[in-house]
């Protein structure tokens, strides 16, 4: 007789996770309650069911967590690098122990697929921390000089769309290079970092070296203005990274800024069509388009535009759109009803303005926040929807007759974080990378990242990278 297995429901189980009704601030290794008392709730995007209370760090806590993390860095930085690594190194396996856990955490408090948290966050996470313990000892061949030095405190600020790979790109180069570290998770999603601050714990991880202040903008700006501070890196919005901008202006603060993009994917007519149609759904649909580097903007060769056209639209069709937790969606929820606000206001300026607007027929969840898969076509330089970064769902699709062309309108930008190039010669993938104005230019794929290879951007999507040797940079003195 043949053995019987069990398989896991479509659904994954949230009982593989125990979320604890209130949390507190991560300071000096323990949790505490905020010093003003004061807590805000995180729900989940997808059902708008409260998850947890969590604490609202103020000044007196920023103090704290500073403070703590001052005092750790001394011995901290003093440690060779190869016991910093075990360090990371431990922390690295604990995440890949307990990845179906944060999997879990990270889609219900996020609202994406749990098959991305799975399959592409916590791979990622896990290794970014693989790969920074291994340059804790080799600090010195990086390129940097024979003995470079880390810089001291550093606050990070870390944003809701990819909140433990964030958290990872952030933490795992500054504790590799000798940093202590304030981190100050997005306000709708706080749940991640607080397990992370157990897997300090679970890890050995010294008191002090990692803190972590859950709270709103006041918090983040309280930190970033903290006199205790040495370095800054903040990913998120443009308009909030121009402020911290205007903030450390002046002081001797170290500052990087990863912003917003509005990518283009770039189609010629050799391209295969079927390969390029899942790289424009990967590049503008994974994560609900809430992806700083999405490819938002869709350029098509004229003479294959109705063909790509048609096979795109055959196959959204196909995506399922519903619980996060269901194995087999493909588009989660959007993170806010803020956000759900913004991506609709400019999804009807597009129609407002003349471009044609089509979605597969979907049925959305009652409860939660939703958005579906939306192309527009008919659009013009000019449009909004060409212009904004809209950070949804919604892809705008122009036309190009020539490379010079396409490489003009992909230009005309005021960001220049993402690009990609689809086409069966070499030559023209090398030509075109090497006029586009984006700090990563994608060839027959998009959003495909290795912590070996350095991310950033241009203009308004920032400056700095994060990843690979370029990235160990921000963290060092230098």
């Amino acid at each position: 007789m043949s053995p019987m297995f069990e398989y896991a429901p479509a659904p994954e189980s949230r009982a593989v996770v125990d979320i604890a009704p209130s949390y507190g601030l991560f300071v000096d290794g323990e949790f505490r309650e905020a010093a003003g008392g004061k807590s805000f709730k995180t729900v989940s995007p997808s059902t708008e069911e409260v998850l947890a209370e969590v604490a609202h760090a103020g000044a007196e806590d920023v103090d704290a967590a500073v403070a703590a993390a001052r005092r750790a860095f001394a011995s901290w930085s003093a440690l060779p690098g190869a016991e910093r690594a075990k360090y990371l190194f431990r922390i690295a396996r604990i995440i890949q122990e307990r990845s179906r856990e944060l999997a879990v955490l990270e889609t219900l408090d996020n609202g994406k697929p749990i098959r991305e948290t799975r399959d592409a966050d916590l791979p990622l996470v896990a290794a970014h921390f693989f790969y920074h313990a291994g340059w804790a000892d080799k600090l010195a061949h990086a390129g940097y000089g024979p003995d470079p030095r880390p810089l001291g405190v550093a606050a990070q600020v870390i944003p809701w769309n990819f909140p433990l790979m964030m958290l990872a790109w952030k933490v795992a180069p500054a504790l590799a290079c000798g940093n202590t570290v304030v981190l100050k998770p997005a306000e709708t999603t706080p749940l991640s970092a607080l397990f992370f601050a157990d897997v300090c714990r679970q890890a050995g991880l010294p008191k002090g070296v990692v803190n972590i202040l859950t709270g709103d903008g006041s918090t983040g700006a309280a930190l970033v203005a903290h006199e205790g501070v040495d370095k800054v890196a903040f990913t998120g919005s443009t308009a909030v990274g121009k402020q911290i901008a205007r903030t450390v202006a002046g002081s001797a603060k170290k500052l990087t800024l990863e912003l917003g993009g509005k990518g283009a994917n770039i189609v010629f007519d050799d391209a295969p069509v079927d390969q390029a149609v899942e790289g424009i759904v990967n590049g503008i649909y994974f994560n609900q388009g809430q992806v700083c580097c999405a490819g938002s903007r869709l350029l098509v060769q004229e003479s294959v535009q109705d063909e790509l056209l048609e096979a795109l639209r055959r196959r959204l069709s196909t995506l399922r759109v519903g619980d996060p937790l269901d194995k087999n969606t493909d588009v989660g929820a959007i993170n806010s009803a803020e956000q759900l606000a913004r991506i609709t206001e400019l999804a009807d300026s597009g129609e407002a303005e003349g471009a044609e607007r089509w979605s597969p027929a979907c049925e959305l969840p009652e409860r939660g926040f939703w958005f579906a898969p939306t192309v527009f076509t008919n659009v013009t330089q000019a449009h909004r929807i060409a212009r904004e970064e809209i950070f949804g769902p919604v892809l705008s699709v122009l036309s190009f007759r020539t490379p010079d062309e396409a490489v003009a309108k992909a230009n005309n930008s005021q960001y220049g974080l993402s690009a990609g190039v689809w086409t069966e010669k070499g030559s023209r993938i090398l030509a075109m990378a090497g006029r586009l104005r984006a700090g990563v230019v994608w060839a027959n794929t998009f959003n495909k990242f290795d912590p070996t290879s350095p991310f950033g951007g241009y203009r308004e999507s920032g400056f700095g990278r994060e990843g690979g040797r370029h990235g160990l940079e921000a963290y060092l003195d230098v």
